[in-house]
């Protein structure tokens, strides 16, 4: 999980329910007796994954949003399966197959969604419906033996079990002379199935359930155990599961006379089940194992103890519980030997298996005697320390902890919901809840024990719906301590809110919780959903309150700081400051002193998060001291550096902390620290800036930067910057990548920091011409990173710092960065230094614009033909393929679109050419980018925007791009929106864009461009999209547009036999064979073919032949081209004997142009 947590939309009623009935209509309007074309086939399964898929997933986590509509949605897919069942078997006709496929998947998935007990309701349930439902299945023309026909299976089966369910007698069904035929029949149906690997076993263990529940066929439940017990080992897991699922809702809902005179088989299977060692490692199978164990044992004791179910801890409330608890209660030795059983469950390897025995526990407990519940409550929190007594500490416990501590705490919990817990019991509980809400062990490059703390929370939760609490009030302040810890500081989500639920429910039913509504509302659901929420707004809010402000920094600095996770640490330490700030000269000293003994650690996880506390309280001194007190503060925490080992802090591997001292170095080094005359308190930490610089990982280079940045910003470091950029320009390719960095971070306007040096060494690496960065991506993208903050940091004195020129130079640097598409086996690394180009642009042109008033030469620092070009650059971008480009360039576009114009004379020049036009088609909501990554609502808005002829080139260059993008989404959208465009244009036209321009601006594009197919082939891909979409059809009716026409085909066709790109050729080929549509240039294109139909490679003239046939079929060229096709579909093409294709390819030329128009 990253440092954010990204939020499930939550939805307050079903938004969507007039689409969801739509869609369905139109599913169930289909005709299930006609078989689909693939075109219908593919729409109506379009339509199914739409509704199915993605509107019931976004429901997923709030299904009872749909009860209201359940009835008006189930009902009809249900009775279009019956009528269908009943028509078909009566017409003899099966129907469609993929047409029932989909709406027998339709019905399953409300069954997924909303669960098999609810939907079942709206199922017909008529005594008439078992002679149906049984004709169908035993059709031979029935769907349901089809392999892909699993959800109709499992829906006929759920039917069949509901029928079972009505009070009649199934004989009535039965032949006179064939007694017990019908429920033979069913029972033979559900043990066709009950082996399945997929949802039929689940259907077919309900319906045998049911059948056997049946008092005029219960008989048949004997046979069906003696079966499972006698023949057990020959099963497979499947059929095992099946029989396991079968007999636990037979024990579960039977009557008990059913049940009870079936306990020693039932237990024998039970017993068989444990005894197969290769049946151990099944999940399912333990968990029925479990499930059976344990309501075997509840079907052999009485109800629930009269008075159990008041929930009291309160001795005096469990009088008459303890008045029919009499020592002569006696617990059976089945009961004792599940419990046994159970127990050993608590500690399974799996979660499902733990939580079935915990509630089997808590179940069973229910129906035994007082001392005997007490005595299986102490079992339980015996578990606890059986891994405790060799751990020094919780966080040392072995990772096997994690199951028993989890089924444990589950345990805890189902006996606290049922009010079972003593209070002789509570403290103890209590106890271990607190230790288990900061259960999180260290395995690997992760943790464990989230489980563990989501069921503690769990049991607290369960602890406070209790009548009465007063048992609780001891405990109350630690219990609202932990929680409000938990509830903020836990590092996942769902422990978060269950932690805030149980302080919620604490302070709903007891009142003991100091200041409980006020830190509430401060940790509800929402306010701890996102972390960098919860620590840093919910939990300095809750520290306002002094009782909690304490543990939470005792939490922090023992828990998270030392958290396995260094973005726990990272925000642990953020949160710190915040908390501080309430009281800094009482907390700082207090967190400092218990940072120290982080800081001596060998553990490096310990030394970074002192580090990072370090800083926060370094930030925290510096928004709210200064001078002396300040420079006091800032040389104590400076100091600390010194608890660390030199040698620790310089070591490669321990990147993170070097990165974050030089971090410390950064914000609390002092001019008196770097001028002491007998050295500093930290006697190396010049060499640890050095080190960091020089570091092979970026962070901690950035962090080196910052480091001597701030330095510079004291003293002038001219020689150090002279020294470094020797150093690194001359290094290894992550020295090099520092570069940048360093020559960005300098404090310039401070003092010269060799200012011009710094200019010219980054020109030097983004020089084409040069080879000190050529091969060196993330380097270049440093240093365009660096330029505009070279900028920002002189922007106040600009003239007495870089002259017009340089500033010129640094701005075409930019500029030419936005045409770098460099690609290598990590893709298109370019778009990194695009994206680096189109921020460093735009925030060059807010500087210079918003300081225009002191740069008398204004124009000569930005001229406005620098700032359109940047403008047109940055609009290319924001219509090209990536969509993280497109993004980027949207937010700095719509940046410089709300920019104020300069306080210069002509302020226009500065200003978006028809921003009007922008501002409407392409808006922003609270200053906020919306669309630019979204092709659909993009593509079709920018396409308009080519009548702006200021960047009608930029435009149509980046939508050529785009178009020849391999990513088929944004091809297609940009294919749409082009051709729509460009059908709507007039041919010709004095006063607005044509579609002649239009073809000319699209072939200057390859303008001294021939020899790259980089620009090239977008181009003639555009070509062949417009083409082929009818979008050019009118560019033959006047003399401009076929000259135009002619340079097409010239383009296209000139030098195929020279050109190697298959891909180019092939589109050449498509665009050729689509202007023999245009009569002007027919003989032309019909002469050009040959070359293609005899070139060299055989998937061209493949290719070129396919095209061309189906351009003769589709199009009406008012020709007789019979001919022509059949000689195109008999010749080999891909055959390599040139004379059979060179006399085929001359034929064909021959052919279409001997034909005559008709």
């Amino acid at each position: 999980m990253g440092d954010e947590f990204f939020e499930t939309k939550t939805f307050a009623a079903l938004e969507q329910i007039e689409e969801l009935s739509k869609s369905q209509k139109i599913l169930l309007s289909q005709d299930w007796r006609d078989v689909p074309s693939p075109e219908e086939d593919k729409a109506e399964e379009n339509v199914l994954s739409r509704v199915f898929v993605y509107i019931l997933a976004q429901y997923q986590e709030q299904p009872y949003l749909f009860d209201p509509y359940l009835e008006g949605l189930v009902t009809p897919v249900v009775d279009w399966l019956k009528v269908y069942a009943r028509e078909s078997v009566q017409a003899g006709n099966p129907g469609s197959n993929a047409r029932v496929n989909r709406v027998a998947r339709a019905l399953y998935n409300y069954v997924k969604f909303r669960g098999y007990k609810t939907i079942i309701r709206f199922f017909p349930h008529e005594v008439a419906d078992l002679a149906l439902v049984l004709n169908y299945i035993n059709s031979p023309d029935s769907f349901i033996h089809d392999d892909n026909q699993w959800a109709l299976r499992f829906i006929v089966l759920l039917w069949v079990s509901l029928i079972c369910m009505l009070p009649f007698d199934l004989a009535q069904f039965d032949p006179p002379t064939e007694r017990g035929k019908t429920s033979m029949q069913i029972q033979k149906i559900g043990m066709a199935y009950l082996g399945k690997a997929g949802v039929e076993r689940e259907g077919s263990a309900l319906l045998l359930s049911r059948l056997y529940m049946r008092r005029d066929t219960s008989a048949n439940f004997n046979e069906f155990i003696e079966t499972a017990a006698r023949n057990l080992s020959k099963f497979t897991p499947f059929e095992i599961i099946g029989t396991l699922h079968v007999l636990c809702e037979v024990v579960k809902s039977a009557p008990i006379e059913t049940v009870q005179m079936r306990i020693p088989a039932l237990a024998d299977v039970v017993n068989q089940v444990e005894a197969l060692p290769q049946l151990s490692f099944n999940t399912l199978i333990r968990k029925f194992n479990v499930k059976l164990l344990s309501r075997i044992a509840l079907r052999t004791l009485p109800g629930v103890r009269i008075g159990r179910t008041v929930r009291s801890l309160d001795p005096a409330a469990a009088i008459s519980v303890e008045a029919q608890d009499t020592a002569e209660d006696d617990v059976s030795e089945t009961v004792e030997f599940a419990l046994e059983r159970l127990f050993t469950s608590l500690q399974d390897r799996d979660t499902i298996v733990r939580w079935s025995a915990a509630k089997g526990v808590a179940r069973i407990a229910e129906r035994l005697p007082a001392d005997f519940v007490d005595q299986v409550i102490g079992t339980i929190l015996d578990l606890f320390s059986i891994h405790s007594i060799a751990a020094a500490s919780m966080y040392q416990l072995p990772a096997i902890a994690e199951a028993t501590w989890h089924g444990a705490s589950l345990a805890c919990a189902e006996l606290s919901r049922r009010g079972l817990v003593q209070s002789t019991r509570l403290s103890v509980m209590i106890e271990w809840m607190l230790k288990a809400l900061y259960f999180d062990l260290r395995k690997g490059a992760h943790s464990i024990g989230s489980n563990v703390r989501d069921a503690a929370a769990y049991t607290v939760w369960a602890l406070a719906r209790l009548h009465d609490v007063s048992t609780l009030a001891p405990h109350a302040h630690t219990l609202s301590q932990t929680l409000v810890n938990v509830a903020v500081f836990d590092r996942e989500v769902q422990i978060r809110r269950a932690a805030s639920a149980a302080f919620q429910e604490h302070v709903g039913r007891t009142s003991h919780f100091p200041h409980g509504i006020d830190v509430l509302r401060k940790t509800d659901f929402y306010a701890v959903s996102i972390r960098r929420n919860s620590f840093l707004v919910a939990a300095p809010q809750v520290a306002e309150h002094e009782f909690y402000r304490q543990a939470l920094l005792d939490h922090v600095l023992n828990v998270t700081l030392r958290h396995w996770d260094p973005a726990m640490r990272r925000i642990g330490a953020e949160s710190i400051r915040h908390i501080c700030l309430l009281d800094l000269g009482t907390l700082a000293p207090r967190v400092h002193a218990k940072v120290i003994p982080l800081l001596e650690s060998i553990d490096v996880t310990d030394i970074h998060g002192g580090l990072l506390a370090l800083s926060e309280l370094g930030l925290a001194f510096r928004s709210t001291l200064n001078g002396a007190s300040l420079e006091r503060e800032l040389h104590t925490l400076f100091g600390s550096l010194s608890k660390i080992p030199h040698d620790t802090l310089v070591t490669s591997r321990n990147g993170i902390v070097t990165g974050e001292a030089c971090r410390v170095v950064s914000i609390t080094v002092t001019l008196s620290e770097i001028e002491a005359v007998h050295g500093s308190s930290v006697p190396k930490w010049e060499q640890l800036v050095d080190f960091g610089i020089k570091h092979r990982t970026g962070e901690v280079q950035e962090e080196g930067a910052k480091a001597l940045g701030t330095v510079s910003s004291l003293v002038n470091c001219e020689k150090t910057v002279l020294r470094l950029i020797k150093e690194l320009s001359g290094g290894s390719p992550f020295a090099q990548q520092s570069l940048g960095t360093v020559l960005g971070y300098l404090a310039y306007g401070a003092h010269s920091n060799a200012l011009q040096e710094a200019i010219a060494q980054v020109l030097d690496c983004l020089d084409s011409s040069t080879t000190t960065m050529k091969n060196n991506v993330e380097g270049r993208r440093n240093c365009f990173i660096a330029i505009p903050k070279i900028l920002a940091s002189v922007i106040h004195s600009l003239p007495n710092f870089i002259s017009p020129e340089n500033t010129v130079k640094l701005f075409d640097a930019l500029l030419l960065g936005l045409s770098d598409y460099t690609i290598d086996e990590r893709g298109d690394v370019g778009s990194w230094i695009r994206i680096a180009c189109v921020n460093g642009l735009a925030t060059c042109i807010e500087l210079l614009i918003s300081h225009a008033k002191i740069l008398s030469e204004f124009e000569k620092y930005l001229p406005s033909s620098k700032y359109h070009a940047a403008i047109g650059g940055i609009l290319k971008q924001g219509v090209e393929k990536l969509d993280n480009v497109r993004f980027e360039a949207g937010r700095c576009f719509l940046r410089l679109l709300r920019l104020s114009p300069p306080d210069v004379s002509h302020p226009t020049h500065w200003t978006v050419s028809h921003s009007s036009m922008f501002k409407i088609l392409l808006p922003s909501i609270n200053e906020e980018v919306i669309g630019w990554n979204d092709g659909p609502w993009l593509f079709p808005k920018v396409v308009q925007l080519l009548k702006v002829d200021h960047y009608r080139q930029d435009l149509l260059e980046g939508l050529v791009l785009s178009l020849g993008s391999k990513t088929d989404v944004t091809q297609r959208n940009v294919s749409e929106s082009l051709s729509q465009y460009v059908e709507h244009l007039p041919v010709e036209s004095e006063t607005e864009y044509n579609l002649v321009e239009f073809v000319g601006d699209l072939l200057r594009l390859t303008d001294g461009k021939l020899g790259s197919n980089a620009v090239v082939i977008p181009v003639l891909q555009t070509l062949n999209v417009l083409l082929s979409s009818g979008a050019l059809v009118n560019c033959d009716k006047c003399v401009s547009g076929q000259s135009l026409l002619t340079s097409v085909l010239r383009l296209a066709s000139r030098g195929v036999e020279r050109l190697k790109s298959v891909q180019r050729i092939n589109e050449c080929s498509k665009i050729v064979i689509h202007l023999l549509v245009f009569a002007s240039l027919y003989e032309s294109c019909a002469t050009a073919i040959r070359s293609f139909l005899v070139h060299k490679f055989p998937v061209v003239r493949s290719s070129t032949a396919e095209n061309l046939y189906l351009l003769l079929q589709s199009a009406d060229l008012g020709r007789d081209t019979d001919g022509v096709e059949e000689i195109l579909l008999q010749t080999e093409w891909t055959n390599n004997a040139h004379d059979m294709f060179e006399a085929a390819a001359s034929s064909v030329v021959d052919l279409l142009l001997s034909t005559e128009q008709e």
